[in-house]
């Protein structure tokens, strides 16, 4: 991967490289597959935690999803986690590692599940409440707008590897919808969503496509 400067598969049709860039491209969002932390619920920001045996079998999976579509650009971000999906996926050859696609940074919070932040803050959410001693939300916010402003000069359609909370608030942002609309778009490991327009207006085109994906054990 290149260091950045700055069950069916998803329909490929028209799926190779677009003539121009903006109205009409498509972005593929991947969110990288189970680990140890997600599992459990653990807020997982800047901890390089590894995937799984089931989250590196969610990544291939992913992959067969995406078979057949040809990316004018792939980026990823440099977490480990997010770059073994793309890897596993088959999408790493030219793949940018980009740092704006890193998960949102929560500080104090980081390894805790929400649990054990409502003990000392009843009745917390990230999305009102934020965290201690990280980024807030409106930081994360600019980060996926620049990445979105990056992928709009793309000639063609664009996969972005990365994280659970990143993903949710670049598509709400893709949307022009505000930021807090994120909390209602869930993600799972391993899935698979899509992000496009309908004329001039930017959509959300697939959400949380987790169809590819394995059962959970049990």
């Amino acid at each position: 991967m290149q260091p950045s400067t700055g069950p069916d598969p998803i329909s490929t049709s028209g799926g190779t490289a677009h003539a121009g860039a903006g109205v009409g491209q498509r972005a593929v969002l991947v969110r990288h597959g189970e680990t140890e932390w997600s599992r459990t619920g653990q807020h997982t920001g800047r901890a390089d935690i590894p995937l799984t045996p089931r989250g590196e079998a969610q990544a291939r999976h992913a992959g067969l999803n995406l078979r057949g579509w040809r990316f004018a650009a792939v980026r990823v971000s440099p977490l480990g986690r997010a770059r073994r999906t793309c890897e596993l996926a088959g999408l790493a050859q030219g793949a940018v590692t980009d740092p704006l696609l890193q998960e949102w940074d929560y500080g104090a919070y980081e390894g805790l599940t929400a649990e054990e932040i409502r003990v000392e803050r009843p009745g917390w959410s990230i999305w009102r409440d934020g965290v201690v001693g990280g980024e807030t939300v409106d930081d994360v916010a600019r980060r996926a707008r620049a990445v979105i402003a990056e992928v709009r000069k793309v000639q063609g359609d664009v996969a972005l590897f990365a994280h659970g909370h990143l993903l949710r608030i670049l598509a709400a942002c893709w949307c022009d919808l505000p930021v807090g609309a994120a909390a209602h778009l869930e993600l799972a490991a391993g899935a698979v969503s899509l992000l496009g327009w309908e004329r001039e207006t930017p959509t959300i085109s697939r959400w949380n496509d987790t169809s590819h994906l394995l059962p959970p054990p049990g």
